[in-house]
């Protein structure tokens, strides 16, 4: 029989008691910053875009600009809340699937805490005054957050000719033309691909000049 190093032994179960703690402040850290999120921000998933993008990419760096914009327009293509699909991206990258579903509950317990309070001790709640005149200037504020956040959205997607011509043809196609957005949002998918077919973004061999060998 081997012989058990009890040195190696604590050296494991230190391992692994950090690897556990390491995981659980993750987590702690992920529901905290979304319960926070989803506390103070009114308006929806584009409204939250701004505050987003503050706390998970200026703030704590758990994802980049670009990766959150990604997130955004997979969360806009996909069934569902986009700030609570945004949740679930980024819980899953940084604690995998316990992540996402810990990111979820953080940025949706909020609401549901509020709406449970509202619903249970308070009748007409939208009859109420004072409840109108705040609700006033909530709106407000969630109009200006909304233009900031479609204006910094379209700044960083918006770098090209082609993309311009893309933002053009699909304003039209919605505000002139009354085109369902779930077509100009498959039909952006499909031409995005078809184009990344066409310039070959799709070979497996498109390695840097430097690393190739003649």
């Amino acid at each position: 029989m081997q012989d058990v190093n009890p040195a190696q032994e604590m050296r494991k179960k230190s391992a692994a008691s950090s690897q556990k703690q390491s995981l659980l402040r993750r987590l702690w850290e992920l529901f905290s910053t979304f319960f926070k999120i989803g506390a103070c921000t009114f308006g929806g998933g584009i409204a939250m875009l701004p505050i987003l993008d503050r706390e998970l990419s200026q703030k704590r760096a758990w994802v980049t600009s670009d990766e959150l914009l990604d997130y955004f327009a997979i969360g806009q293509s996909t069934p569902g809340i986009i700030a609570v699909n945004v949740a679930t991206f980024v819980g899953y990258k940084r604690a995998g699937a316990v992540g996402g579903i810990v990111g979820t509950l953080g940025i949706v317990t909020p609401s549901i805490i509020i709406i449970t309070i509202i619903a249970s001790f308070i009748s007409n709640f939208s009859e109420i005054v004072w409840v109108q005149k705040a609700l006033t200037g909530i709106n407000v504020s969630v109009a200006a957050l909304l233009t900031y956040a479609v204006y910094n959205f379209a700044r960083k997607s918006i770098k090209t000719l082609l993309a311009v011509v893309l933002f053009l043809v699909s304003f039209l196609l919605i505000f002139v033309f009354k085109v369902n957005t779930i077509f100009i949002i498959i039909g952006s998918c499909l031409f995005g691909v078809l184009l990344a077919a066409l310039c070959g973004d799709f070979r497996r061999d498109k390695a840097p000049k430097e690393m190739r060998h003649d």
